[in-house]
């Protein structure tokens, strides 16, 4: 049997564990604001993001529109947006801003959406500006990818080629057979297309082949030994 004080121990072990001494802290992603210049242009419309799909009928439209393109997105109805404009427009440096805010914090759903809202309306603001891009990396024996009448192709040692159609808004290019780069103002576009790509050779621990996405590794395995 244990002695008490070899118990006590044990106790206190157990308790200390899942203590901490740091204060918890919320994330106030929501709350920064997002900065942009004279060269994109952010409008929120009172118009119904969707007018075929009732899932969107009572959310407006946020529209933001830089050198790259045009991006648009939904706005739940909770939601504020306050924009601040620099004093002297003409500014090649003229900094503006948009902040976002919900009517009511407590609620655990608009707390969701508040830092949600904020991330997807920066990632318009950086895609029509800067663009977003994935590449991708063939690693194997005969891995290879070109373009062929607009479509990417790939040579991964199946019996035939795999074609695959580029989304529109997409822009592919392939530097060299073993690199592909996608290019696009949409993010989610963007790394869901690499996603679709890699998915015909995922990466395997053993022989470390397959296809990566950007800085992607993987831990090498043993395999059995006898």
């Amino acid at each position: 049997m244990l002695s008490t004080s070899r118990r006590i121990r044990q106790l206190s072990c157990r308790q200390l564990r899942g203590f901490s001494s740091t204060r918890l802290v919320k994330s106030h992603i929501g709350k920064a604001p997002i900065k942009y210049t004279n060269e994109v242009k952010v409008e929120h419309l009172p118009e119904a993001y969707s007018k075929t799909d009732s899932r969107f009928f009572d959310k407006t439209t946020l529209r933001v529109t830089g050198p790259m393109g045009e991006r648009t997105m939904a706005i739940e109805p909770f939601v504020k947006l306050d924009f601040v404009e620099p004093k002297d427009k003409t500014s090649a440096e003229a900094e503006y801003q948009v902040t976002v805010s919900v009517a009511n914090s407590e609620l655990k759903n608009q707390r969701q959406m508040w830092g949600t809202t904020r991330a997807l309306i920066s990632n318009c603001v950086v895609g029509v500006t800067e663009g977003f891009s994935a590449t991708l990396r063939f690693v194997g024996v005969g891995y290879r990818a070109g373009l062929e009448s607009g479509k990417l192709v790939l040579r991964l040692g199946y019996s035939h080629p795999i074609a695959m159609a580029i989304p529109e808004g997409l822009t592919v290019s392939v530097p060299v057979p073993t690199r592909v780069l996608i290019r696009g103002i949409d993010l989610q576009q963007v790394k869901l297309f690499a996603a679709k790509v890699r998915e015909w050779k995922k990466p395997e621990p053993y022989n470390q082949k397959g296809i990566f996405i950007d800085d992607e590794t993987i831990r090498k395995k043993d395999g059995k030994k006898k």
